[in-house]
């Protein structure tokens, strides 16, 4: 697939890494239009190709208490919204086969959650609705397994898929990243670098994951050094009190700084 796959992307001949970024979750209009305008206004300047990010619900969650959602269509009429008045195209993440068609009608890309990664039935009902398909590698899975999530793309007649590196299990709390995996997965699709999510630290026993935010750019620019294709950036205007993934976020005032240093290796490595 190509970045022309992707309906109202800009910047494409940019020669720029492309960017998945946005909260979390859909919290509600204001902030998805906040967090979206500052985005919109960042990737602009510095020519970048831009997917706004945002989870119509949460699914994957430690606790039955942990934040699920405003209600599957108001996310989903809202990420409908920032698409229409901003100009940029959508990602959000599907959890069950029903989930596909029903958040095809709303956003253009459809995120496989790594835990999902391996359920057939929800990647093919992803790859059926013509989307381009966002397939997360899973914590536990090798490099090399997923060029079968990519086939089974291919075989239920779409090559509209991308493979999202978010962190391999590292013990029972931690995660890293193996850079090792982005030139292999390359071979089967695109690769984005899913920087925040690599930063978390899962199965806390207060049932809330926590984060490294701190190292943020640092795996960014790996990421970037090792030629991934694009980056996904979870950012939040006030990640303490995001309703989720609050611990790993990347605080929206330091997008800029981050990105302006990125673009400028991306130019440097490019020229060797």
């Amino acid at each position: 697939m190509t970045l022309q796959d992707i309906p109202k992307i800009k910047h494409t001949d940019s020669n720029n890494f492309f960017l998945l970024c946005g909260p979390c979750a859909i919290e509600g209009e204001d902030m998805a239009y906040r967090i979206a305008e500052k985005v919109v206004s960042i990737t602009d300047k510095l020519n970048i190709p831009y997917v706004f990010k945002g989870s119509f619900k949460k699914a994957n969650r430690s606790r039955i208490d942990s934040f699920t959602g405003i209600g599957d269509e108001n996310a989903l009429e809202i990420l409908a919204k920032v698409s229409e008045k901003f100009d940029v195209p959508t990602i959000t993440d599907i959890h069950e086969v029903s989930d596909a068609a029903k958040a095809a009608q709303y956003v253009d890309v459809l995120q496989i959650p790594a835990f999902l990664v391996r359920q057939t039935d929800l990647v093919v009902a992803a790859a059926e609705t013509g989307k381009v398909v966002n397939l997360k590698k899973g914590q536990f899975m090798s490099p090399e397994a997923m060029k079968h999530a990519v086939q089974k793309v291919k075989d239920a007649g779409s090559d509209k898929a991308w493979i999202t590196d978010r962190g391999t299990m590292f013990g029972y709390q931690d995660m890293i990243v193996d850079f090792r995996g982005i030139p292999t997965m390359k071979h089967y699709a695109p690769v984005v670098l899913d920087v925040t999510h690599s930063l978390q630290q899962p199965n806390q026993s207060a049932g809330v994951t926590g984060g490294r935010p701190d190292m943020i750019e640092t795996i960014a620019r790996a990421g970037v050094v090792n030629n991934v294709d694009g980056l996904f950036i979870e950012t939040h205007f006030d990640p303490a009190n995001a309703k989720s993934d609050g611990a790993n976020m990347l605080h929206l005032d330091n997008l800029e700084g981050l990105l302006t240093n990125l673009v400028a290796i991306r130019k440097l490595v490019q020229s060797f």
